[in-house]
């Protein structure tokens, strides 16, 4: 091991910009000054020592002149000091001097004061030598009887770590810590010992837990986790012993704490899948969800229900546990109420649909007097969304939910008003039954519907579906209704000019005196002043909209008024009726034209919506059949057809879905009889408990070392040249929020290299964590050297730097190679992801970073481009494979990733087949990328650019 991989198990945070002291002014410090200056000289002993200094002319004057002293700050430095410092001569012998100390962390084991007997028993847990712990164990063993827990506990782990480090010195080491834990009464102790027994001596510990298994819900929490533990090491090492201890298991559910009831149902998922046990288990996470407030708690608990539900036989259970997972609602972060309504749609099932509507119906009730949240909006959004899912699922519950959703049209929120109107044009569309009550709740919602799109959808729903004669006059009296008084144009002028009837021009407030700067009294008219304000809350919905220059709803609303033109004459035989009704529709589409002409609106009506109007005019100036069919029977048909489609893919992903959960044993698969299998093969699950520990400490490389082919050999960079001085190379290891890099260092020359440094630099959203220390080489000797790098965000990193070191005996300045860079990749944050086409496009709206990148590529077909860009940026394709399918020349997509830091990327790729040069022309177009942040936008166009090229195989 090399002097800077010396283990310390003591972090100490190093000022970097300090001058390192010399070693006669820490002598002098250490010998003739005051306490405070020992202190001082001490602490930067400890840090050059960590920096790979031996300094071995100090070690006699610590023990002589700071060893005997009393001070608890020294005394606890002097610990991090014995733990670094080098105890043994190069040879490996103990070093003299070491005697000396032993004594003195003898004399510290017997100190009155207990903070000092247990940090001196802590700091044992960490020596490494057997020949100074010795003649230490009398004197260990005698803390096991101390009057105080802190000490009795670290008795307890020195004797542990003792015992499994160097048995020989306490071979009755388990005996002895069961006697203690029998007579124990502290639970940190009971803790510790009970700890020392699992990992030392299982039939001790369980032989300790069979008496006092009635009594275990009296326990301490820290104890309770481990007797968890402990349960479930046996029973999956030994299956037959789960009878015996499956309902201390079942008693440890009604904990106090709730990290023991997470981790006690938990285990009893894992022990048994019996209905009973699995729905103990799911209760006791709805009920952590709702008594815990942090929002981090309640979705984790939230993934251990869903990855309870993903298990075919345990989704039944949960279905049952519906309405209790809905009680999660009352929580106030948008993120639980997303999960939780998704694990509720997950689960619904036609026996609980009613309640879970009932249920839903009141939260959108809620919401709609709830104002002073910010998200109150977008979970009225995600409740929509999710009543829309159950009624497409479950088409009985439409009728309940329509009501409710269709006060939501006139509501200022337009996500979810739009959610509405896409719920319901959906609902109109497949269940026919249901249309009277959804014409008749929209003409009553309509002219209070304040957006303009939502106008324009319902204008929509209302001209495809009235098909009777007072639905179709209904629609006209409220479109004459939200146009107010025709001509526009001319009542308009009129305003203007004040001109108003009588009824305008009563005012209720008084006439106003004001005075004048020369003193004088002016009387200003209550009319004049409030007249703008009242022309403005006087103009009705539609005629607000096409003053404001949206002239888009007047296409529109002349599209809807010749399909209910046309249904009206062939449902209504009287001509003189059917010329009234056409002539009032084609007036109003006259005056609309005159006012997007005039100079009223803000802005002039565009050429395409002339263009529609006037098309609209002549079909019904003609009132042709082939136009009636178009008008009234092919656009249905379309919205059918995209209906089917878009149905056909969710029940395609649902079935995909329930194919992944379903277990599915191959024909040639081994059978495996439980009674013939060794023991050690028995635990067919990896262990819970060694899993969270390693997620916890971020490590993953066992997935590596369980995959054969992901050799770390092909991970690995070459920084320097075979002829350098020094040759170096690199194990990058991308580890989610960190990168490690693991550097082999090669003395290639026949001197030894003192300070021998590598030095980092980082280009990029990554940070340093450390200055790895110097090491010395010998000749032709190697070193690993591990450096650790932060990421902060989701853009392509450098890593480069160079290594310096001095040559022994040489007097020249410092030597220095300079490494290769090592380039860090985007690919390695970014995973494909799906969104929704609405968030889709408001994201795309919202961002503010875009990198254009030009189409330059071999690939002569469309679609192998758009797989062969997939492949490249981890990204998903959000365009359905229908919209795809077929050649036509020319293919737009959207690809939506999201990087593990939670940040979007979203691109739009439009490409095109030039035919006219040839069938080997290659595709041509760009990719638009949108990002938040500018180093992923311009990573992902570099990505892209890097990789547009198929490389010949």
């Amino acid at each position: 091991m090399t002097a800077a991989e010396n283990v310390c198990y003591t972090l100490i945070n190093v000022p970097n910009d300090s001058e390192p002291p010399s070693e006669i002014s820490l002598k002098a410090d250490l010998e003739k000054g005051e306490i405070k200056s020992k202190t001082e000289a001490l602490k930067k002993v400890i840090i050059m020592i960590l920096n790979g200094e031996k300094l071995p002319g100090l070690l006699m004057t610590i023990i002589r002149f700071v060893l005997p002293l009393q001070d608890h700050t020294i005394k606890k430095l002097l610990l991090v000091f014995w733990e670094i410092v080098p105890k043994t001569t190069p040879d490996g012998k103990l070093l003299q001097e070491m005697i000396l100390v032993c004594d003195a962390y003898r004399k510290d084991l017997q100190h009155p004061n207990e903070f000092i007997r247990g940090s001196t028993l802590r700091f044992l847990c960490k020596l490494k030598e057997s020949e100074l712990l010795e003649p230490l164990m009398p004197a260990i063993r005698a803390c096991l009887e101390h009057r105080h827990s802190y000490v009795r506990r670290n008795a307890v782990l020195a004797i542990y770590t003792i015992y499994r480090n160097f048995e020989n010195l306490i071979p009755d080491a388990p005996e002895l810590i069961h006697d203690f834990l029998v007579n124990e009464k502290d639970a940190s102790c009971k803790r510790n010992a009970f700890m020392m027994l699992i990992h030392a001596d299982q039939d001790r510990a369980l032989d300790y837990l069979s008496t006092c298994i009635d009594q275990v819900h009296t326990f301490g929490d820290i104890l309770q986790l481990v007797i968890v533990e402990l349960i479930y090491k046996v029973c999956h090492a030994n299956p037959s012993e789960r009878a015996r201890f499956i309902r201390c298991i079942y008693n440890l559910l009604q904990s106090s704490s709730p990290a023991v009831k997470y981790e006690a149902a938990g285990t009893l998922v894992t022990l048994s899948s019996a209905p009973t046990a699995v729905k103990a288990a799911a209760q006791c996470y709805i009920d952590l969800i709702i008594k815990e407030s942090d929002n981090n708690v309640k979705l984790i608990v939230l993934d251990r229900l869903v990855e309870l539900k993903e298990h075919p036989t345990h989704e039944r259970v949960l279905q049952d546990l519906v309405m209790d997972i809905l009680r999660v609602l009352a929580t106030p972060d948008l993120e639980v109420r997303k999960k939780t309504l998704q694990l509720a749609l997950d689960l619904v099932s036609s026996r609980n649909v009613e309640e879970l509507v009932i249920v839903l119906k009141k939260e959108v009730i809620k919401t709609n007097n709830v104002t002073e949240h910010e998200d109150t909006d977008k979970y009225r959004q995600l409740l929509v969304r999710t009543l829309h899912s159950c009624s497409v699922r479950f088409p009985d519950m439409a009728a309940n939910v329509i009501p409710v959703l269709m006060e939501f049209l006139s509501d200022t929120n337009e996500a979810a008003a739009a959610d509405v109107l896409e719920f319901v044009r959906e609902a109109i569309q497949r269940f026919d039954s249901l249309r009277p009550l959804i014409i008749e709740k929209m003409l009553e919602v309509f002219h209070a519907i304040k957006t303009v799109k939502i106008y324009r959808g319902a204008l929509w729903i209302l001209g495809e579906y009235c098909s009777t004669k007072d639905d179709i006059q209904s629609v006209m009296t409220e479109v004459r209704r939200s146009l107010g008084e025709i001509p526009i144009v001319e009542n308009e002028i009129k305003r203007e000019s004040g001109e108003v009837k009588a009824e305008e021009e009563v005012s209720v407030a008084p006439a106003q005196k004001l005075v004048t700067e020369m003193g004088t009294y002016v009387t200003q008219s209550a009319l004049s002043s409030s007249r703008p304000s009242k022309k403005e809350e006087d103009r009705p919905p539609l005629r607000g909209f096409l003053m404001d220059g949206d002239f888009y709803v007047a296409a529109s609303l002349a599209t809807t008024l010749t399909k209910v033109a046309l249904r009206y004459v062939t449902i209504v035989q009287d001509k003189k009726k059917q010329n009234s009704f056409i002539a009032e529709s084609m007036l109003i589409m006259v005056t609309v034209l005159h006012l997007g002409k005039s100079s009223l609106p803000k802005k002039p009506i565009t050429d395409d919506d002339v263009e529609r109007i006037s098309l609209c005019l002549k079909v019904l100036s003609e009132c042709s059949p082939l136009m009636n069919d178009i008008f009234n029977k092919e656009c249905r048909k379309s919205l059918s057809h995209m209906l089917t489609v878009r149905l056909e893919e969710e029940k395609l992903s649902q079935k995909k879905e329930s194919e992944k959960r379903n277990v599915t044993v191959q024909a040639d698969d081994p059978i495996s009889f439980m009674q013939l299998t060794a023991k050690n093969e028995m635990t067919s699950k990896e262990d819970q408990f060694q899993l969270s520990l390693l997620a916890a400490m971020g490590n993953t490389q066992r997935k590596e070392a369980a995959d054969p082919l992901a050799s770390k050999l092909n991970k690995v960079t070459q920084l320097t040249g075979f002829s350098d001085p020094v040759y170096a190379e690199a194990y990058v290891h991308v580890n989610q929020y960190d990168i490690v890099l693991d550097v082999l260092v090669v003395n290639q020359t026949s001197d030894t290299l003192q300070n021998c440094t590598l030095e980092l630099a980082t280009l990029g959203d990554l940070k340093l964590v450390e200055k790895p220390s110097p090491l010395t080489l010998a000749p032709h000797d190697f070193a690993n050297i591990k450096a650790n790098v932060k990421v902060a965000s989701t853009e392509n990193g450098i890593i480069f730097g160079n290594i310096v070191y001095d040559v022994s005996g040489a007097a020249s300045d410092r030597n220095c190679v300079v490494l290769s860079d090592i380039h860090i990749d985007i690919m390695d944050y970014i995973q494909p992801a799906s969104c929704t086409d609405a968030e889709f496009r408001q994201m795309w709206a919202e961002f503010e970073w875009e990198n254009k990148v030009t189409v330059n590529t071999n690939i002569t077909d469309l679609n192998e481009y758009l797989q062969h860009i997939l492949g490249s940026t981890n990204m998903k394709c959000l365009t359905p494979e229908k919209a795809l399918s077929g050649f036509c020349g020319f293919m737009a997509a959207n690809l939506y990733a999201r990087s593990i830091f939670g940040e979007d990327a979203l691109a739009n790729v439009s490409i095109e087949k030039p035919i006219h040069l040839g069938p080997d022309a290659p595709v041509t177009g760009h990719i638009r990328i949108r990002a938040k942040s500018q180093g992923m936008a311009l990573s992902l166009g570099d990505k892209i650019n890097l990789s547009q090229k198929k490389t010949s195989v």
